[in-house]
């Protein structure tokens, strides 16, 4: 069996970016020739949402050569009620003592709750006699690994209350095989239970903030393997960062058009360009640089933060030209060289202003 798992799709509006990448999800599921596809809480960004959007999903989620199994998350929590309809291929899982079960393996869901990590606990352990010990046990699961250190930030925009939180010896006497999460969004991550099991978050499938940069995946095994990363080309934050080195040869226009000729089309550019130029040497000035920076930017999605300083005067200073000589003569590397020229320059720069 073949399990495609995702979550925190947060979709908002019909055929929005974050609609897209839910069909296109659907599409991967077909190209990979899955049985069952998972959403481990917050399909939707909020309990409206779902009541708008249920109609349009039921196309969505019906007539698909497989299984959609959803448990609520905390954003949409109570968007489930039994006798709502989100299409034939549609299960969700609003009981954790109800699982779905195929020939192969049992899913439970365990659905978002706002209850603490002592709670938490102890409804895992309630499932401890109620594991099929003849048959792979997946848990889909919403909530916070205590285990790993993560920002705050990687949870979206949450803000400092902790949801569902869990440690990975919670399930240590329990035969389950793999959890299933969400509530993670910044990356893919999979832990190691001590009974060889599988913890994993597959990341957002889309960068539902700034935060989450980089091309999203989600998770995509067969029962009995490891979990595996299976990358999308859905919309994502892409951070870029150049500094800029007034001793360098290389034109910094040229720098920056090299860094985006390989840009996946479906990046959105967060690009800070920082360090210092030599005017003099360039032929041109920040006002210059920035335009000419701006013109590679047109027709792209970009949000730029220029934090270069044009340092033709202090290049020029003679207390500098005689700092950076002697510090050329010295046994120190090039990095801690260049660190101790970047003092100077701080320095000079503060003295000048």
């Amino acid at each position: 069996m073949k399990i495609l798992h995702t979550a925190d799709v947060h979709i908002k509006e019909f055929e929005d970016e974050r609609w897209l990448t839910l069909q296109k999800i659907i599409e991967v599921g077909k190209e990979q020739n899955i049985e069952i596809l998972a959403i481990s809480g917050d399909l939707f960004d909020k309990d409206i949402d779902a009541e708008i959007l249920r109609p349009k999903i039921r196309d969505l989620f019906s007539n698909n050569p497989f299984k959609i199994i959803i448990i609520p998350g905390n954003h949409d929590s109570e968007s489930y009620a039994s006798d709502m309809y989100f299409g034939e291929d549609a299960i969700v899982l609003t009981d954790l003592y109800a699982p779905y079960e195929s020939e192969d393996v049992v899913i439970w869901g365990m659905p978002f709750e706002p209850i603490d990590s002592e709670r938490v606990l102890t409804k895992l352990h309630s499932l401890r006699d109620k594991l099929n010990s003849k048959k792979k046990n997946i848990l889909l699961y919403h909530g916070e690994l205590l285990d790993a250190f993560f920002s705050r930030k990687d949870f979206g925009d949450e803000g400092e209350e902790q949801y569902m939180p869990v440690k990975l010896s919670y399930f240590k006497d329990l035969k389950v095989d793999y959890i299933l999460s969400g509530h993670f969004h910044s990356n893919f991550d999979i832990r190691m239970l001590e009974n060889g099991g599988y913890f994993v978050y597959p990341g957002s499938p889309i960068s539902i903030t700034k935060r989450e940069t980089g091309q999203r995946k989600v998770n995509i095994f067969k029962v009995g393997e490891p979990p595996k990363e299976y990358t999308l080309d859905t919309p994502h934050f892409e951070e870029i960062v150049i500094e800029l080195d007034p001793f360098l040869e290389e034109n910094p226009v040229d720098m920056i058009k090299e860094r985006f000729d390989n840009i996946n089309p479906t990046s959105k550019i967060i690009l800070t360009v920082k360090g210092y130029i030599n005017s003099e040497k360039i032929n041109m000035g920040e006002q210059e640089l920035h335009e000419e920076i701006k013109k590679i930017l047109k027709g792209k999605y970009v949000e730029e933060h220029p934090e270069f300083h044009d340092i033709q005067n202090i290049l020029e200073d003679d207390l500098f030209k005689s700092f950076k000589g002697k510090i050329e003569r010295t046994g120190f590397i090039e990095e801690k060289k260049k660190q101790m020229i970047n003092i100077a320059i701080k320095a000079l720069m503060g003295a000048k202003s």
